[in-house]
């Protein structure tokens, strides 16, 4: 009696389970990502083609772009839109350099009303900060791997 009291309660969160967990239309969240990734890469290409109607260099088109995309995407955030459209897009807002730049802003928006040492200075780098160090080390010990590699003509 025991046990099928047991199996009967398992069932029964199976059930809790299979209700409360949302469902997901992987198609339908694969279109808004395309498009809300289209539109940020299409805004991006706009700003360049702009500048390069300025007569800047590649390289300046380049700068202008990446800044003005991660300064729209710090405003979005500071208004928070940039949350709903990530919410709605999914990877095609959290992927390009904009979902970084609002992975960075969103924290240190938060936490301001602590002050700007321990708000903002110690909980900027909450959900950023991993990628960078990741980013700082991986690059200075693959450095250092070709550096000595150009030492003993390895490379």
């Amino acid at each position: 009696m025991d046990n099928l009291e047991k199996m009967k309660q398992e069932k029964q969160y199976e059930e809790y389970v299979t209700q409360k967990t949302p469902k997901h239309n992987v198609w339908a969240n694969m279109l808004k990502a395309f498009l809300t990734g289209g539109i940020i890469c299409t805004i991006g290409q706009a700003i360049y083609n702009y500048c390069e109607l300025q007569s800047l260099s590649k390289d300046a088109c380049s700068g202008w772009t990446s800044l003005l995309l991660i300064l729209a995407s710090v405003i979005l955030t500071g208004m928070n839109l940039y949350p709903r459209i990530a919410k709605w897009g999914g990877a095609g807002a959290l992927v390009p350099i904009t979902g970084f730049a609002n992975s960075v802003a969103a924290p240190a928006i938060e936490y301001k009303k602590e002050g700007q040492v321990f708000g903002i200075g110690c909980k900027i780098f909450t959900i950023a900060g991993p990628v960078i160090l990741y980013g700082i080390v991986t690059s200075s010990v693959l450095g250092l791997l070709y550096w000595i590699g150009k030492i003993t003509g390895v490379v």
